[in-house]
Order: C-alpha cells, then sequence, then structure tokens
C-alpha cells in the first residue's frame, strides 16, 4: 500500500473519531440540560463502558504503529513536537492494554494526564502547521515542527490525527469509570 493510500486511509479514519468525540461531548453536555440527551447519553455510555477500556488500548495501540510507520516505513523524520508526542502515546498504549485485560478502571488515573499533555502538545504543533511564524526555534532544521509531511483534505496533518487520537482516548476513559453524573447526586 502507497503512503498516499495510508494518508487517506487515516485522515478519514481521525474525521470518524472526530465525529465522535464531537458527538460523544455533545451528548455528555447537552446531558445536563436535556432529558432526551441524557438518555441517549446514558444508552451510550452503557452500551460502550465495559468495552471502553478494550477501544482506548486499541486507539493508542494504532496511533503508536501509524506513528511508527511514517518513520520506518514512509520516512518522515519527527520532529521534536512529534517524539514529545510519541513520549506520552506509547506508554498509553502499554497502560491502556493492561488496563483492558485486568479491566483496571482506575487506570484512568494514569492514562488521562499522559492524554490531556499528548494532545496539549499536538494542538501546539498543529498551530504550527497553521502559522509557522509561531515557531520559536526549538524545532531542528532537519525536522521543522512547522512543516507537515501530510496534509489530507486541506486540514488533516499527523499532529491533527494524534489531536483525534488523544481526545478519543479521554473521552472513552470517561465512559470507561465513574457512575453517571446524576447517579452519583442520589
Amino acid at each position: 500500500m502507497s503512503t498516499a493510500t495510508i494518508n487517506t486511509f487515516l485522515a478519514l479514519a481521525t474525521i470518524v473519531v472526530d465525529l465522535i468525540v464531537v458527538t460523544g461531548l455533545v451528548l455528555w453536555i447537552g446531558s445536563r440540560w436535556s432529558a432526551g440527551l441524557d438518555r441517549a447519553y446514558r444508552a451510550v455510555r452503557h452500551a460502550i463502558r465495559d468495552h471502553a477500556l478494550t477501544f482506548a488500548a486499541l486507539v493508542a495501540v494504532g496511533s503508536i504503529a501509524a506513528s511508527l510507520y511514517y518513520s520506518e516505513v514512509a520516512a518522515f523524520p519527527p520532529c521534536p513536537l512529534c517524539w514529545y508526542g510519541r513520549i506520552a502515546m506509547y506508554p498509553l498504549g502499554v497502560i491502556l492494554l493492561v488496563a483492558a485485560i485486568t479491566r483496571d478502571r482506575g487506570a484512568r488515573i494514569y492514562a488521562a494526564p499522559l492524554a490531556l499533555i499528548g494532545g496539549g502538545i499536538g494542538v501546539y504543533n498543529y498551530l504550527l502547521h497553521l502559522f509557522p511564524g509561531l515557531e520559536s526555534g526549538a524545532c531542528s532544521v532537519e525536522a521543522s515542527c512547522a512543516t507537515p509531511y501530510v496534509w489530507e483534505f486541506g486540514f488533516i496533518s499527523i499532529p491533527f490525527m494524534g489531536i483525534a487520537a488523544f481526545a478519543f482516548i479521554l473521552l472513552l476513559l470517561g465512559a470507561a469509570g465513574g457512575p453517571d453524573h446524576q447517579e452519583t447526586a442520589t
């Protein structure tokens, strides 16, 4: 399979993930104000709760595989910010895989901060793609943080894919643990 085909596939997967994340956020936020959205939120959460850690592990492992593909097969040299994002994602693969196998919802305590940090790094890296003038010189000439190797559909780059993966992992971690917000009030 060509790198162009992989880019298109991963960009389409990113769009699907983004739609799921936005839908999940709308349900979660809307459940506080709408009985209909609250029922939908509870139904979706109940349907995925037992498998949320497994899905999160699959997203992390898939993201690791994609990052390795881009650096080792497509020969895109990772910029320093990409390395920092990997530093957040690679342990997530192990933590979430072990959590899924052992059904340890407590792993959210360790996984969520890594996903938040990785997502934050991805946002900064993506902003550098949009506004290259923001680069402060922390990145190397060989692998500039402001140069996107992938730019599918006019907006999806590798950091954008990472942001989607980290956001989806956070959403799944939220679905995996703790009681529903209104169950704690009763």
